[in-house]
């Protein structure tokens, strides 16, 4: 275990680490998604799976970079193959996580436990594995959203055996998932679908070895099955080649829009072991997140089995959505937290001018305000996924169905754009070397750039913000949850702090009400200043108060960690000039290798930059 403070000249890289041990901001907020009891449980867990990232999936990740997937249609006969084939590393990447139980914990008890560990747990990994390599991340976080969306909403019991297979240990049966939405007329216009499912007639002729076959009951006369053919085209499939792949499609005189379209399970083969009828036509050759495939998919009579009720296919496939949302924004942190220590390594390691980089004030302001971002962003992030896993353990919880429809996109769109941001001064900082293959931050600027798009772009999501407050008055909760937090700050060197957010709550709460009463194209334009807006004065208010916590054990470096979000954020009306070194020179330490700082070196007011 790495100690504070964190001397980081003693590393090479940022990796042949233990990413969990060397993120003390991680660490006190995982503190928080556990019992006091459970703690010391998941803390030798997460402590194991930061070894494990750090020491040897980040390495193959570097290799797979290079030697990504590659499709092999058909066979020399002409035969359909469908066949996806991997490097041995990324094999050993996806064997080492699954074993370890990223998914499986969160769906079945793991050993030592009497009942799963939930969401967040797979959460707090997931975003550790994500110093590593997003497109592993991809692959995993949507199988656990398979899992999650089968087990809320397959309520026939039909697919049992394929949750069981999702959630499994052992790398020999487990299955991943995949979500097929985007189709190329539609893209984020889900609504515009249009491929097609029609049933399958003849029921009885379906076995009954397997759960999943088609299934026949009688419901006012008309015989339903859950046994489709579809016809259509996926555009952009990531995890390509899942056996526990969700699709949507419209079955025959179903309405218009998302209300007419099914959800239905696609295998990659089916229950007989026979391929599926489908063609994967194409990988993309993208940008970065090489290890997970993603390609172009033909469905012509492929066989895809009905989860749930008929055209309720988009109201289930929100559950992952959301799921994917919330794993991509603490996939942001991740790499963020990877960047990050990239940075601090390379400015205590690089001499210029007789000294190291990291003594020269302009360094040393980039690097606070980089741990602040981080810390900021890791803040809100589980906040939000705090939310998402409440609700997902109470669906009756009206709070934290509003809370989780609102801070999920927020999280999403202002933590994916922060990665960009940082992933690109964090290449700079590594000079010319940042720009070359030969180093990490080049790869981790690649795989920064999916994130904004992943699961809806900043429009999308900025417009989800205002289509949850129209529709589910999702608003509704935060005057309580930001007057939670505020009222726990007593500290002096805190109150004029929480008078600014106080403040600036209060002209949210107008611009809220403003956005109710104004026309659709003026409430569209505000939308993105509104959800950054919401960002800033929750994860100000959350600061704060963890802040307060740590002054009563006699801690001051995360006052200063809010002192300077806040006066950055939400106190300044011009950016200026700044010439007042003391946040970076004085708190330098505290800041970036996470010193504790006494309670009586606070100044007698808050800094301002």
């Amino acid at each position: 275990m790495v100690e504070p403070p964190i001397e980081y000249e003693q590393f090479e890289e940022g990796r042949h680490v233990n990413y969990w041990d060397l993120n003390p901001v991680l660490q006190e907020e995982a503190r928080r998604l556990y019992p006091d009891d459970e703690f010391g449980w998941a803390e030798e867990k997460l402590q194991e799976f930061g070894h494990i990232v750090g020491h040897t999936i980040a390495d193959n990740a570097d290799r797979i970079d290079r030697h990504g997937p590659t499709l092999q249609s058909h066979d020399k006969y002409g035969k359909l193959l469908n066949q996806v084939e991997y490097h041995p590393d990324q094999l050993e990447n996806e064997r080492l996580i699954y074993e370890h139980g990223i998914v499986a914990d969160a769906f079945k008890p793991p050993e030592g436990r009497d009942e799963p560990v939930g969401l967040l747990h797979t959460l707090t990994e997931q975003l550790l594995l994500s110093y590593a390599d997003t497109g592993l991340v991809c692959a995993q976080s949507m199988t656990a959203g398979v899992a999650l969306t089968l087990r809320n909403h397959d309520h026939t019991e039909d697919y049992t055996e394929y949750l069981d297979q999702l959630a499994s240990t052992d790398y020999e049966t487990v299955i991943e998932g995949a979500m097929f939405l985007t189709e190329e007329q539609g893209g984020s216009d889900v609504g515009a679908a249009e491929t097609d499912a029609e049933p399958v007639v003849a029921p009885h002729q379906a076995t009954e070895s397997s759960a999943a076959q088609a299934k026949a009951t009688q419901d006012g006369g008309e015989l339903q099955t859950r046994e489709y053919k579809l016809t259509g085209e996926k555009w952009f499939c990531s995890n390509i080649d899942a056996q526990g792949t969700l699709a949507l499609a419209r079955r025959p005189d179903a309405p218009d829009g998302t209300r007419g379209l099914s959800l239905f399970l696609v295998p990659h083969e089916l229950p007989s072991g026979e391929l599926n009828e489908q063609r994967y036509r194409r990988l993309k050759d993208k940008l970065g997140t090489e290890s997970v495939p993603t390609g172009e998919v033909e469905f012509d009579g492929t066989t895809g089995y009905l989860v749930g009720e008929p055209e309720r296919g988009f109201k289930y496939m929100t559950t992952m959505v959301n799921w994917e949302r919330v794993t991509n924004s603490v996939g942001a942190v991740g790499i963020i937290g990877r960047l990050l220590l990239e940075s601090k390594v390379k400015a205590a390691n690089r001499d210029a001018f007789g000294q190291a980089i990291q003594d020269f004030p302009l360094m040393q302001r980039d690097l606070v305000e980089m741990a602040v971002d981080h810390e900021a962003t890791l803040t809100f992030a589980m906040e939000a996924a705090r939310w998402l896993d409440r609700y997902e353990r109470d669906h009756g919880d009206d709070d934290a169905f509003q809370l989780m429809r609102l801070l999920v996109p927020v999280s999403k769109h202002v933590t994916t754009r922060k990665a960009v941001e940082t992933a690109s001064y964090a290449m700079e900082i590594q000079g010319g070397n940042g720009y070359v293959d030969d180093f990490v931050t080049h790869r981790l600027y690649r795989d920064a750039q999916v994130l904004p798009i992943w699961e809806g772009t900043a429009n999308i999501l900025s417009l989800d913000v205002l289509r949850a407050m129209e529709k589910e008055a999702a608003h509704g909760a935060l005057l309580p949850l930001v007057s939670g937090y505020l009222d726990n700050v007593e500290h002096p060197y805190l109150q004029p702090l929480a008078e600014t957010v106080q403040a600036e709550f209060e002209q949210l709460q107008e611009a809220l009400l403003g956005l109710a009463t104004t026309d659709d194209e003026s409430a569209q334009y505000a939308a993105k200043d509104v959800t950054e807006y919401i960002y800033d004065v929750v994860t100000a208010s959350i600061l704060l108060s963890r802040a307060q916590e740590h002054l009563d054990d006699g801690d001051a470096r995360k006052a200063i960690v809010a002192n300077l979000f806040v006066e950055r954020e939400l106190a300044s009306d011009s950016p200026g000039v700044q010439t007042d070194a003391t946040p970076a020179m004085e708190y330098f330490d505290a800041i970036v290798q996470y010193d504790s700082l006494d309670d009586t070196k606070l100044p007698e007011q808050p800094v301002t930059t």
